[in-house]
């Protein structure tokens, strides 16, 4: 009896979890949900600190519980090169585990994260046992290629400037913004220039420019986007 209110009381913290309901997890019915809240753990994560290295064998998927992390890949020169930035509601791990390969990319953290894990062996039973989750996590899988191949189109087709106010409208939508107006997810300007492709020495001078144009309001690190439709239409132009 003491067994299943447990049971009973983790399956409602992932019922409810938003990783659940945004991610393929949501396909899963109430015997899976159980299972899936006894074999995962949940691990907080500092800012700065790693959730898993490249060249890395995961042996499962993450759930991005809570924070802000980054997906990056060491460049040729040493560099780290986001690749891409996560919040709550999403997974990681996903195409590794699936091609049984290690990570092509590292996941750290970029400001406090809460992650659950989910062992492979519990993701394959449901990948073997569950055709809407399966096919959920294959759409999914297949997303995140669209969207490598998306940044590769505009890497080749778009200005760095154009980059940068795409970059930076996108860290306004996807995260939000603090009390301030301040950009919620700082990134260094290491970072940042990693982003949009450029040296870090460009990145720094176009935010100058920005900045002198009234488009964005530098307020030490921390960025306040000042005309969000300028930036839209910059980002846009042809």
């Amino acid at each position: 009896m003491v067994n299943f209110a447990v049971n009973i009381f983790a399956m409602n913290k992932c019922d409810q979890c938003i990783v659940r309901q945004l991610s393929s997890l949501k396909a899963l019915n109430k015997e899976e949900v159980i299972k899936l809240a006894n074999s995962k753990t949940t691990h907080k994560i500092k800012k700065g600190e790693a959730i898993f290295e490249e060249g890395e064998v995961t042996n499962g998927v993450f759930c991005v519980k809570d924070g802000v992390g980054k997906l990056s890949k060491l460049s040729a020169n040493g560099k780290d090169q986001i690749i891409k930035l996560v919040k709550s509601g999403e997974l990681l791990g996903q195409r590794s585990m699936i091609s049984n390969e290690p990570a092509n990319l590292s996941a750290k953290a970029i400001a406090d994260m809460e992650v659950c894990f989910i062992p492979k062996s519990e993701i394959i039973h449901f990948f073997n046992n569950n055709n809407q989750f399966s096919l959920n996590l294959m759409q999914s899988v297949c997303e995140d290629l669209k969207e490598s191949e998306n940044d590769k189109i505009a890497l080749v087709q778009k200005t760095v400037k154009q980059r940068l106010a795409e970059t930076l409208l996108h860290l306004h939508d996807a995260f939000g913004e603090n009390a301030d107006k301040t950009l919620k997810v700082q990134l260094t300007r290491e970072e940042l220039a990693g982003m949009i492709g450029t040296a870090t020495e460009s990145c720094i001078r176009l935010l100058s420019d920005f900045n002198k144009l009234e488009l964005i309001e530098l307020v030490g690190k921390k960025i306040v986007l000042k005309d969000i439709k300028a930036l839209k239409r910059l980002s846009e132009q042809l």
